[in-house]
């Protein structure tokens, strides 16, 4: 996810920091955020704040959303939920066919 910092109207992105923060700020136009998104956006994956200019402008600070943690969660063991439900049984081609056919004539109506 991006997050998108927009400067004000009237001030100008540089107004608002120290010139040798914007020194090692990667630079790109809205021409190039429509045309080539794959090259900004690997420079946000990288960590780079990137500065967008319109018209030798700078109108806005792109920068990346920090990581979110993986919530590490127990997942479900359904090998034994599976048989705790159905146990060791083994369906006969019998039984599906007549399984198959009462699911159709229930979708059929």
């Amino acid at each position: 996810m991006l997050l998108l910092v927009v400067a004000l109207a009237n001030r100008a992105v540089d107004a608002a920091s120290p010139w040798t923060e914007d020194v090692h700020m990667k630079t790109a136009t809205v021409r190039d955020l429509r045309n080539n998104f794959s090259k900004i956006e690997t420079w946000l994956g990288e960590g780079e704040e990137v500065r967008i200019e319109k018209r030798g402008e700078p109108i806005a600070v792109l920068k990346a959303l920090p990581k979110r943690r993986a919530v590490a969660g127990k997942k479900p063991d359904f090998a034994t939920r599976l048989k705790a439900i159905w146990g060791d049984r083994v369906f006969s081609e019998k039984e599906v066919r007549e399984m198959r056919a009462y699911e159709l004539e229930g979708e059929q109506g």
